[in-house]
């Protein structure tokens, strides 16, 4: 495909809704909840870019997209507040994750999308929530990728001290940019290899952890069940401890959106994101409360501390040698792979949104390759003014970002939930044959989602730590909801010629 010229508006869409590219929110009238009757779901189709990713890569990018900084270092602050309970915290997060992700594998399968459940959200809820979502999304996006590429430029600079920790951000955002804009298989290959070795680390921990526990290393004698019901029992803090460990844990699965984002640009979107998603979710689950279990019945839970990595703790109490070095690589790829998904998803919105009218038009410029160039430098370089204010005021003006970005993560899953409510039954009136991926006990396992989104907003207001997230992630969302609000009102969607 040769380069196309700058549009002025975006490519005619060719009829076919199944096609697997961008797939936009209505066009041929007025967006639900507007006044005027709901479009169908089949009226928008997709704009073109590339279909180079394939189903090993996908597969790779679920199981590996969550396995990250969060699960090897952060696990251990939910081991300090819930104790062994951290494995019931980490399935009760997990199982919300699981039916998050359900029901965004349903609407995905369906209606392939660069722009998933922004998409989804302005088809069901109108354009403001199509909005919103997609631009909190996006903020959330480029705040995070500051902090990995930061955190990796840490574990870089200890080991060459001689490169200022600068230097490798600098270094890493050129090379994943430089990836990104080449074609879409170089992001979806960096992304296999380094989910394969985060998979392959996690296994082969949860072998030596479980040969550890029943005696089978080399001076090594059975553990039993001394650690978890010691030091204060299974449930050392009680139920407020393991639900403290569910606000620890549950937005470290934040990043399984990335798949359903990634689909659209495979080379059958519909099978490729229902196989994925079903692959990903329970195995994501067992490698999770897997890992936890393992750890807690081998130490006890009061040895391990936070800010410090439980794996590496089980690793030298097994003996594995050089086990902080080991775990130092896997984190710092764990890193980088989250850092490459989060620009490749974040350029991916971006371009969802200005295809729709909702962001510059002069993003949609595509390379030959398919890439959205301009969507990609847009979002590399809001990443670059994240990196320098973590870099210059981590404790200030970073912060307060960070903060701002901290629970948008569930109002993203709240308004997957909203929308697969209202989508699901327009899609089995319109096209039910599109219904390859179902949720769960529809509708009911989606109200009790909501109703988990709900319990755990409550809580992280109740709580000192988490309460100023959910502050200025309000602040930002309302901030967001009135512009879209302003847009509705002054910008009226209007048929696509």
């Amino acid at each position: 495909m040769h380069e196309p010229a700058e549009p002025s508006e975006p490519a005619e869409p060719s009829g076919r809704p199944d096609s697997g590219g961008s797939a936009p929110g209505a066009r041929s009238g007025t967006a639900a909840g507007s006044g005027a009757a709901a479009p169908s779901v089949l009226d928008d189709l997709p704009a073109p870019l590339s279909h180079g990713l394939k189903q090993r890569h996908l597969t790779m990018l679920g199981l590996g997209g969550v396995i990250g900084a969060g699960l090897f270092v952060g696990s251990g602050a939910g081991i300090a507040v819930a104790g062994p309970g951290i494995v019931i915290s980490y399935l009760l997060a997990g199982a919300l994750a699981m039916l998050i992700m359900r029901m965004l594998g349903e609407m995905s399968a369906a209606m392939p999308s660069s722009g998933a459940f922004s998409v989804h959200a302005e088809r069901a809820l109108g354009r403001w929530a199509g909005f919103s979502v997609g631009w909190l999304y996006w903020f959330l996006l480029v705040v995070v990728l500051a902090v990995e590429a930061t955190g990796a430029a840490r574990i870089a600079h200890g080991w060459v001290p001689g490169v200022p920790q600068w230097g490798w951000v600098l270094a890493f955002m050129v090379v994943f940019t430089a990836a990104n804009l080449s074609a879409v298989k170089n992001f979806g290959e960096f992304e296999f290899w380094f989910a394969a070795l985060k998979v392959g680390a996690i296994s082969l921990f949860l072998v030596l952890g479980l040969l550890a526990i029943v005696g089978w290393l080399p001076d090594s004698a059975p553990v039993g069940m001394a650690n978890l019901t010691g030091q204060g029992g299974f449930l050392p803090n009680g139920w407020s401890g393991v639900v403290s460990g569910v606000l620890v844990v549950a937005f470290a699965f934040g990043g399984l959106e990335v798949v359903t984002i990634a689909a659209a640009e495979s080379d059958d979107p519909v099978r490729n994101v229902a196989r994925a998603v079903r692959s990903a979710v329970w195995r994501i689950l067992f490698f999770y409360v897997g890992s936890m279990l393992v750890i807690v019945t081998l130490l006890p839970w009061t040895a391990i501390k936070p800010g410090e990595s439980p794996y590496v703790a089980v690793l030298d109490h097994i003996g594995v040698p050089a086990a902080g070095q080991i775990m130092n690589v896997v984190v710092f790829v764990a890193l980088l792979s989250a850092l490459n998904a989060n620009l490749y998803g974040a350029s991916r919105m971006v371009f969802s949104l200005a295809e729709r009218g909702e962001a510059p038009k002069g993003l949609l410029k595509i390379t030959e390759g398919g890439v959205p160039r301009r969507a990609l430098l847009a979002s590399v370089a809001f990443g670059f003014v994240s990196v320098v204010l973590n870099l210059k005021w981590p404790d200030s003006v970073f912060l307060y970002l960070l903060n701002a970005v901290g629970a948008v993560l569930l109002f993203v899953w709240a308004l997957i939930a909203v929308s697969e409510l209202r989508l699901r039954r327009r899609i089995e009136h319109e096209m039910p044959e599109k219904l390859s991926l179902r949720m769960w006990c529809f509708p009911w396992l989606t109200w009790v989602a909501l109703a988990a989104m709900a319990v755990v907003l409550v809580l992280m207001l109740l709580d000192d730590a988490s309460r100023p997230q959910v502050l200025w992630s309000s602040g930002a969302t309302a901030l967001v909801l009135v512009v879209a609000g302003i847009r509705e009102r002054v910008t009226p969607r209007t048929k696509r010629n």
